[in-house]
């Protein structure tokens, strides 16, 4: 699949914008603070209806404006259609194909977007929330189902944690409420877990042989998942729900006491180990790195294993933070294979084919020109 237009109206620094792209690389060239980045977080928001950058859809839309919207006509296999999404400060509207679309969840998914930011070499090193929120954002692409259960999930833990709160501080005693909510707390939870597993176990697939490609076969990338409840991947459904109804049962106190769910999917944790060694704990940065663009290569043909689609990639000011080597194993990834934005201050001193062939854009305070 590739874009092929894109408009934007009051997004960010951007008053109208009306672009068309090549299936191909497109460079968007810049200085800082020029809106580079603006336009390709509109692509990221356009498909996967929120932001990489903000979780404050107000930030999305131009200073003294009502609502911002994107729309782009994107081609896939089946042909040409258009979406478009309207934030406004009272929430979003999505339409696909001119339909709109009452649940955002069966508007993700349309369009898929693998993004790659410098915040993203921080996947590896950073705290356990980027790993999980890479994870639901990934599995949602290709899972609309994941999207459902990941929402009500987050509805059942602020009930949950409400009703901890009400115990904590003497609102509330009655325990059978509790019981009840955790049930539901428990299916759901349980859900989640699986999806998650069966996308850790994939995403391995992929990643491993890439790794050990950028490493030179020095390097074996393993992943692993690790749920707060002691079940693996092995676990089946009645299982796990045994194992977690015990574990809560035995931090229920703990749990009033504190006012908080101790155990579940917000709680879980995403390691990444090269030659069987934690690489956030005793990998090198070098090692870091190539373990975070593993990953983030996986994914395009984890999505495309999924959906028979190559996704579009979106490198937002990354190349400058890899070294030549890395830089030219990430180029001939691409090259020829999946539409790809590159947002860069220069393409100076990055000598490849690949570049040299692109489309290029240059963007000055809101204003994007094409110049080849």
């Amino acid at each position: 699949m590739y874009i092929e237009e894109l408009e934007l109206k009051d997004y960010r620094n951007y008053h109208e914008l009306n672009v068309s792209f090549e299936n191909n690389v497109n460079v968007i060239l810049g200085e800082n603070a020029q809106g580079k980045t603006n336009v390709m977080e509109s692509i990221f928001v356009l498909g996967m209806a929120k932001s990489h950058r903000t979780s404050n859809d107000k930030d999305l839309i131009r200073w003294d404006s009502d609502y911002a919207k994107i729309k782009g006509r994107l081609q896939k296999i089946n042909g040409s259609v258009p979406l478009e999404l309207i934030i406004s400060k009272k929430g979003k509207k999505a339409k696909f194909n001119h339909i709109e679309q009452q649940k955002l969840s069966r508007y993700v998914g349309n369009m898929n977007v693998v993004m790659f930011a410098p915040e993203d070499l921080h996947l590896v090193k950073g705290s356990p929330q980027v790993r999980r929120r890479f994870i639901d954002m990934e599995i949602g692409q290709v899972s609309p189902v994941y999207l459902y259960d990941m929402s009500q999930f987050q509805k059942i833990l602020q009930q949950r944690n409400n009703y901890l709160k009400q115990l904590q501080i003497k609102k509330q005693s009655d325990l059978t409420f509790l019981q009840v909510l955790t049930d539901q707390y428990i299916e759901v939870a349980v859900r989640v877990i699986k999806k998650r597993f069966e996308f850790i176990q994939m995403l391995e697939e992929w990643a491993k042989p890439i790794h050990s490609g950028i490493s030179r076969g020095l390097e074996t990338l393993s992943i692993q998942y690790k749920p707060s409840i002691e079940v693996s991947e092995d676990t089946d459904w009645s299982k796990m729900v045994t194992v977690f109804e015990e574990k809560i049962h035995l931090l229920q106190q703990r749990e009033i006491d504190r006012g908080v769910s101790l155990i579940g999917p917000h709680r879980d944790e995403i390691v990444f180990f090269v030659n069987g060694r934690d690489v956030q704990t005793f990998g090198s940065q070098g090692q870091q790195r190539t373990t975070a663009l593993s990953v983030k290569l996986a994914e395009i043909d984890l999505i495309y294993s999924e959906i028979n689609e190559y996704p579009i990639l979106l490198l937002d000011d990354v190349l400058s933070e890899l070294d030549d080597y890395r830089q030219s194993h990430l180029l001939n990834t691409i090259k020829g294979k999946i539409q790809t934005f590159v947002t860069t201050t220069t393409i100076d001193g990055i000598d490849h084919q690949t570049l040299r062939e692109a489309t290029t854009f240059n963007v000055r305070s809101g204003v994007m020109e094409r110049v080849k």
